[in-house]
């Protein structure tokens, strides 16, 4: 009689497998993170992300088409500031004919049902690197939430569909949200960086937008003053949480792989869906070591990507996005 219950009758070959199997991908899983730069028609490799590309609007336009075609609804942008541009207090963030402002027009113009949601954060538009005001030797809460509205309110007049604070300043997200209703914008949704931690895995994307913190005696060296402790968990919870409350559509936990404990944690707390960045840091890695044959390419990004997706993600930010699209679609 021994034994009588036999896992293995359920992995008998891949049409049992797919049958019992428990979680699945789509295309319309991911969202695909994109950096614009000033110019047209132009197109550079960034050197710690390969395949990943800062493009000027037209040919970010030409990618959205593309994608979409795919099967992928949303794309999270970021833009690459000239260094002329940048101050303090972040005031071409809200420029309406900025870069930002103006990518989300071209891509709604182009591709209506393609989902918006630029990156809400001071970090490309400071000449110190960090996501808000300098004040005093530190990041000044208040004042950079009320320079986030603005930027949030031009991002909703230029047509994005949802914005995307990732800050980490408290009381963001209520701010935003009375905001953008004062603005008559009562549709535009949050999707909100609730639990972001202070991570290493972020340098690729740091290069890609040449934003991290410069160093200089009179700011702090790094972001750990308000991004997260990567040694705490329960904390996490409180901060998601805490973004619901003040009116948050979705959450973020970021990273992705290394956090997957911190997915599950959120996606039992919340009542929203939890969407989660497989950071720069992370494809990185992945990258490198299939470029040396240690490691598979397209089996570890789609292992990732699933196992993301098992620990509770409603949608991946990804830069694999693109490629396990088409894998997919194979």
């Amino acid at each position: 009689m021994f034994p009588l219950h036999r896992g293995r009758r359920l992995r008998t070959n891949e049409s049992i497998r797919s049958l019992v199997r428990e979680t699945s991908l789509s295309p319309s899983d991911f969202m695909f993170p994109m950096f614009i730069a000033e110019g047209e028609n132009y197109k550079v490799e960034i050197p710690s992300m390969p395949g990943i590309f800062r493009r000027s609007i037209d040919l970010t336009v030409e990618e959205v088409k593309e994608i979409f075609a795919f099967g992928i609804r949303a794309v999270n942008i970021y833009v690459k500031v000239s260094e002329n541009l940048k101050d303090n207090e972040g005031n071409e963030a809200w420029n309406p004919n900025g870069l930002m402002q103006n990518t989300i027009r071209a891509i709604k113009a182009a591709c209506p049902e393609m989902i918006v949601m630029p990156d809400v954060a001071l970090d490309p538009y400071s000449i110190y690197g960090h996501d808000g005001i300098i004040s005093n030797g530190d990041v000044e809460n208040d004042s950079t939430n009320t320079a986030l509205v603005k930027m949030a309110v031009s991002h909703a007049q230029a047509g994005a569909d949802f914005v995307a604070p990732s800050d980490m300043m408290d009381g963001r997200v209520l701010r935003l949200r009375e905001g953008l209703d004062a603005a008559g914008f009562h549709n535009v949704g949050i999707m909100s960086y609730s639990a972001k931690y202070a991570s290493a895995f972020y340098g690729p994307f740091r290069d890609a937008l040449d934003s991290a913190p410069v160093d200089a005696t009179e700011i702090p060296k790094d972001k750990k003053t308000y991004q997260m402790d990567y040694a705490n968990r329960i904390e996490a919870i409180k901060e998601a949480l805490w973004d619901v409350e003040e009116g948050a559509d979705m959450v973020m936990v970021k990273p992705g792989i290394a956090y997957l404990d911190i997915v599950r944690e959120v996606k039992n707390a919340v009542n929203v869906p939890v969407t989660v960045y497989h950071v720069s840091g992370e494809y990185a890695m992945i990258k490198a070591a299939a470029e040396r044959g240690w490691l598979d390419n397209d089996k570890i990004m789609m292992e990732q990507l699933m196992c993301i997706k098992r620990a509770g993600a409603s949608l991946i930010s990804t830069y694999f996005a693109k490629e396990a699209a088409i894998l997919l679609n194979k």
